[in-house]
């Protein structure tokens, strides 16, 4: 029994004196552009789609390939005995150049994808970015609630050692700070959730600590819709994908268009061993197909039919793109507004009656639940002032992708 109780004071000891198993590194200053840097280099979705361009140069050099000759060699018992043939097919018309051009359409399909996930990588570091210097912000605001619920506690203390107040109103102010410390745990959890959904984003390591800098209060800058709409217009990545799909229809439809001229198939070679006629013979001759009955008339047809629908979709794209980007606007002006008022209007008035609760209850004039009260009205009003400067960057970010550029 007491080498059991030992061997548990061991471990206790031991766990005492080792550092944690994942010690977190002191916070790092990091801006919004050095977030987004480090996603454009080492997100490991977007590497893994850019390995994509690989495939598509090697398409390229596969359009480009020309036909192998064949040899045949056959003996037989007539005369002449044996025969070496080779035969080489022959491309005629722009058959190669315009397989090429197809394949060339269809790697830039590619690169609309690649920048296609760039703006939504864009978009989540962004969310991710703004989501942490929320959590560090709701940290910190919790630690100053948490002062304050202690100031109260000590203010009724006093109190009631003065014979001002029952036991009650110190046991309420006890269990106001009990609380205040629990939401204050909470929030330091939230904030490293955040951060590791921001190093996930960034491939960076789980301890690694990064410090926004304040940069949640900071509100993008005003942009014109005109400018948005003008922008999204070349930029938006549905567009950009309909528009190179529609290009590679229109190669596919010339490349149709030249199959139809017909292949050569050129043989030549030898026979040899014709008793007293020849030793060796040269021999070759010339194939044609002759497109009578099928010259890619259903299939010309259906690529145009193709051709007619992108352009449909391309239509409906850009109508669908101009809707999204001023709904985004509209949203993200809305988020602006609300936010000043909380700045300006909300956050002021709260804190100055939270104040004049105190004094009062200080005074003896109202009780300890005026104070908690106004206490709990200010911790709500901070917290919706940081919902709403998040909603105007998770906002902001919306009509980036939406445009499909850098706004700032």
């Amino acid at each position: 029994m007491k080498i059991r109780q030992l061997s548990w004071l061991g471990v206790l000891l031991l766990a005492a004196i080792s550092p944690p198993l994942r010690a977190q590194e002191p916070p790092q200053k990091l801006t919004l552009g050095q977030a987004l840097d480090l996603a454009a280099k080492q997100n490991l979705a977007l590497l893994a789609a850019r390995e994509q361009r690989a495939v598509a140069l090697a398409g390229v050099r596969i359009a480009g390939e020309r036909p192998n000759p064949s040899i045949a060699f056959a003996a037989y018992r007539d005369t002449p005995h044996e025969s070496l043939l080779v035969d080489q097919p022959v491309e005629l018309g722009p058959k190669r150049g315009d397989r090429i051009e197809v394949s060339r359409q269809e790697s830039a399909v590619t690169e609309t994808d690649i920048a296609a996930l760039e703006r939504q990588i864009r978009h989540s570091v962004r969310d991710a970015y703004f989501g942490l210097a929320r959590a560090r912000g709701a940290s910190a605001q919790q630690a100053d609630v948490l002062n304050l619920a202690e100031r109260l506690r000590d203010i009724a203390q006093a109190r009631f050692q003065a014979g001002d107040i029952p036991g009650i109103e110190v046991t309420q102010a006890d269990l106001e700070v009990a609380r205040t410390r629990a939401d204050l745990q909470v929030a330091k959890q939230e904030e490293a959730v955040a951060l590791s959904d921001l190093n996930a984003l960034l491939d960076e390591p789980a301890a690694t600590n990064w410090d926004p800098d304040g940069a949640l209060a900071t509100l993008p800058p005003p942009i014109s819709l005109d400018d948005l709409l003008a922008r999204a217009g070349v930029s938006s990545s549905e567009i950009a994908r309909i528009s190179q799909q529609e290009k590679v229809q229109q190669s596919q439809t010339a490349l149709l268009k030249a199959e139809r001229i017909p292949n050569l198939g050129l043989e030549f070679g030898s026979d040899f061993d014709a008793p007293h006629e020849f030793n060796v013979g040269p021999r070759g001759q010339v194939t044609v197909e002759v497109p009578i009955f099928s010259h890619n008339q259903g299939e010309i047809a259906q690529s145009q039919a193709n051709e007619r629908v992108l352009n449909g979709e391309l239509a409906a794209a850009r109508r669908a793109s101009s809707a999204k980007v001023e709904s985004a606007y509209l949203d993200l002006e809305a988020r602006r507004t609300q936010a000043r008022l909380y700045h300006d209007d909300v956050l002021p008035s709260s804190q100055h009656l939270e104040e004049m609760a105190e004094e009062s209850y200080r005074a003896g004039k109202t009780n300890i639940l005026t104070a908690l009260t106004a206490q709990q009205q200010v911790q709500q009003a901070q917290r919706d002032y940081l919902d709403s400067l998040l909603a105007v960057q998770f906002a902001f970010a919306t009509l980036e992708e939406a445009v499909g550029a850098p706004l700032d």
